[in-house]
């Protein structure tokens, strides 16, 4: 399946990189170059057409809350506007969502992963009944999940969460080689406990490239 094209629009070029590395780093999801205002946008909107947007409220040239009701895109807020009116405008006019800044990568691939699961649910149906529906909609905004209890971790598992002692961060990599197993081993290790909500993961740029994943332990 082709990869869901993610257009980042957000005033700060820093931060549309930075939300452009936790976009890729979620499977099945790919970052377009961000852009920086509203004009921009709809430029890249009309020639590249993204599957979503990421949209900030303040733009330089207009409201991010303006162009959502120009561009026919599905679209998830990103924003620092933490205002009840702005959260009842942006979903009055069709947001699918609405994080508040800042957020940890972890919380943007909640919602990455819960967006595709929604277009799955949605894709090629000619009709749909209302349980589909329902059942969609309550996809794209799940109730937060009570604190699950305590389950047996396997011995792998656990040396893997052992090997990141709380205020630490640490690649796949360098924890392969403290617990003794492949670096693939650990990523699928590590990508289980981030979805656990036990590690959290985070972005280390270099000067040049993709950025580094960094693991760290959940403060949960």
């Amino acid at each position: 399946m082709t990869d869901l094209r993610v257009l980042i629009v957000d005033d700060d070029f820093h931060v549309g990189r930075l939300h452009a590395g936790y976009v890729d780093a979620v499977p099945g999801f790919t970052a377009l170059p961000p852009v920086g205002s509203a004009e921009q946008a709809l430029r890249a909107v009309h020639g590249q057409e993204p599957d979503l947007l990421l949209l900030d409220v303040y733009l330089p040239d207009a409201l991010g809350l303006d162009l959502l009701r120009t561009v026919d895109v599905d679209a998830i807020m990103l924003t620092a506007a933490a205002d009840a009116a702005s959260v009842r405008k942006a979903l009055r006019r069709g947001a699918l969502g609405y994080l508040i800044k800042p957020f940890t990568a972890e919380q943007l691939s909640r919602r990455l992963r819960a967006y595709a699961r929604f277009r799955r649910m949605l894709a090629d149906q000619p009709s749909v009944d209302q349980d589909t529906v329902d059942r969609a909609l309550h996809t794209l905004f799940p109730a937060e999940p009570a604190a699950p209890a305590a389950r047996t971790r396997s011995a792998t598992e656990a040396a893997v969460l052992d090997a990141l002692p709380p205020g630490s961060q640490y690649s796949a990599a360098e924890v392969a080689q403290q617990v003794g197993i492949s670096r693939a081993t650990a990523q699928r290790y590590l990508s289980a406990l981030a979805d656990d909500g036990a590690v959290e993961i985070h972005l280390r740029y270099g000067s040049t490239g993709r950025p580094e994943h960094r693991y760290g332990r959940s403060g949960r």
